[in-house]
């Protein structure tokens, strides 16, 4: 897998999406529109579905951020909600990518998990629920929301989805590196 190639087909998307919807809104602009829109959800669900596939949670992670930052840079200034959400999940997922390479230092991960709590509550699958659960686990929520949204197309909605069950396999990979970690395996 080629992560420049697969990262620049999510931005490549993303743009293309955005540049869909202000088609829509442009008289005689609307069959362009529907184009564009249409060949940026279809590229950057193929590149999703890849990262999907890769199982590698740094990937999904890398492609999840470059989507939301291109979402950020097509954000109207004045909608300070959507910006406030967009910057707020990009700062989680650089944490999560920080936890990622502790995870990776196995003897490291084994000093730092002794400061998390052992209630089973503040755990997953019995590993600590650290930054990279959280930041996965509140976005899938945030994308779920968007999901109930009155008005998406389906096409979108498929893609909505793929990035969720993306969100949800990025923390199964995490949790086999914390496993790995704890048991002192390599891999």
């Amino acid at each position: 897998m080629d992560q420049t190639g697969l990262l620049n087909d999510v931005f490549i998307g993303a743009n293309n999406i955005n540049e869909g919807r202000k088609g829509f809104a442009l008289p005689g602009k609307e069959r362009q529109g529907r184009i564009s829109y249409e060949s940026g959800i279809t590229l950057a669900m193929s590149a999703f579905q890849e990262t999907y596939d890769s199982a590698d949670p740094k990937i999904i992670i890398l492609a999840e951020m470059t989507f939301l930052l291109q979402e950020l840079q097509f954000c109207a200034k004045d909608d300070a909600d959507t910006r406030s959400s967009l910057t707020y999940a990009i700062q989680r997922f650089r944490d999560a990518l920080r936890s990622l390479e502790v995870v990776e230092d196995a003897a490291g991960y084994r000093y730092a998990e002794k400061t998390y709590p052992t209630d089973p509550k503040k755990r997953v699958g019995g590993f600590p629920a650290d930054v990279f659960h959280q930041a996965c686990g509140s976005h899938q929520t945030r994308i779920r929301s968007i999901l109930r949204s009155p008005g998406i197309e389906m096409l979108e909605k498929g893609l909505l989805r793929q990035r969720a069950a993306n969100m949800k396999a990025a923390r199964g990979a995490y949790r086999e590196k914390q496993k790995r970690a704890l048991l002192g395996e390599t891999g």
